[in-house]
């Protein structure tokens, strides 16, 4: 990484009829966020300027045909369409959708040619992303998609406090339980434990896994807990991994058992993000880890209900914006020592003590046993 260069960060607009131009405006209204980043926003230049117009803001920009046309200490708008697009505010359209589909895909285009560091997208609404006809799942599935090369991505929403990632996500809550295996357990874990120690730049990461059922904490622990978590837990163990659980959620937040981990495995969605939003309800931001790219988003919805009246809160960008550039720098730094790695000259001692500390009641082990006989 050339230490002398801006990074470049690649924001795309999301949907055209909501908050993101709003959000980005206010975002680099800011100078000392030109001085971090060159910023290159995939979008279009008349609708940025109906927004500009709109909520009467400055919000200046040099309108570019190619990011390589990006100059640092300037926001830099690349037009990804110049055809008329009618802008409806605070109306979700399938127009609005498909521009922010245009734009996300384009800037997945020019990530495989070099031509930015790290990706930032703005809010979309789900319901309407679609291109040439396809629909979208969602915003991530579609980076996987594109540029994952086989590997898979996990969702982390996170903020300075806490980092908290699904199982399953997506899913109806009566396909939970089937969805719960071993192997799907294993696999999430490992892609959070590398990105927290890649790009989160903690040296030996804490995860705790929540358990599904509500009675894992008594002598009863359930199938899912038997089956695939507690067997996931051992092995992730084995393998050198700081796992550990299954937790509870109601006394895992109750509690503040929490405030002991880097980052919290939920089984299902309102699982773990209902108490990571009520502790903290705004701000959040999306990481994607697992992917060759840094890809962040702010938590929030295109929020219709505001759109175009100046009042929303760029704080989430401002902040998914700096975790990007963080991840981008930590990841490198993390992997510049690995290209000319000096021969190990000492056998490690493992350190069993953080186990021991966070370790499930003895009773909870030979309940297990019990049932397995």
């Amino acid at each position: 990484m050339d230490n002398n260069r801006k990074i470049r960060v690649a924001i795309t607009h999301g949907d055209t009829n909501g908050i993101g131009y709003e959000l980005i405006f206010k975002t680099f209204a800011e100078p000392e966020m030109l001085e971090l980043c060159t910023p290159i926003v995939y979008g279009s230049p008349k609708i940025a300027a109906y927004h500009r117009k709109a909520l009467n803001i400055e919000g200046n920009f040099s309108i570019i045909a190619d990011a390589r046309e990006a100059q640092e200490d300037r926001v830099n708008l690349l037009t990804v369409f110049d055809e008329d697009i009618k802008v409806d505010l605070g109306t979700p359209t399938d127009e609005s959708g498909h521009a922010a589909v245009k734009a996300l895909d384009k800037a997945i285009t020019d990530y495989k040619d070099g031509l930015f560091d790290v990706l930032v997208t703005c809010p979309v609404d789900q319901s309407h992303l679609s291109l040439e006809g396809y629909t979208l799942p969602n915003s991530d599935k579609y980076i996987e998609t594109s540029i994952g090369e086989g590997k898979k991505g996990l969702d982390i929403l996170t903020n300075e406090n806490l980092r908290v990632a699904l199982v399953t996500d997506n899913i109806a809550l009566k396909n939970v339980p089937a969805a719960i295996t071993l192997e799907r357990v294993i696999e999430k874990v490992a892609i959070f434990f590398t990105t927290l120690r890649h790009d989160m730049r903690i040296s030996s990461p804490r995860i705790a896994i929540l358990a599904l059922n509500p009675n894992d904490c008594d002598d009863r622990p359930g199938k899912e807990e038997s089956e695939a978590i507690i067997p996931a837990v051992q092995k992730l163990s084995d393998a050198g991994v700081n796992a550990f659980g299954p937790y509870q959620a109601a006394s895992f937040f109750g509690n503040g058992e929490f405030t002991a981990f880097d980052g919290i495995l939920a089984m299902y969605h309102d699982q773990g993000i209902a108490p990571f939003k009520a502790m903290a309800p705004e701000g959040n931001i999306h990481y994607l880890g697992g992917l060759p790219l840094v890809s962040t988003a702010p938590d929030m919805g295109p929020c219709y209900d505001i759109a175009g009246q100046g009042t929303a809160d760029p704080t989430a960008l401002r902040r998914a914006i700096y975790q990007a550039i963080d991840g981008f720098r930590n990841r490198a730094y993390y992997d510049a020592p690995l290209a000319n790695p000096l021969p190990k000259l000492y056998h490690e001692r493992r350190d069993e003590s953080e186990k021991v500390r966070f370790s499930i009641p003895k009773k909870h082990e030979n309940a297990i046993k019990e049932r397995q006989k």
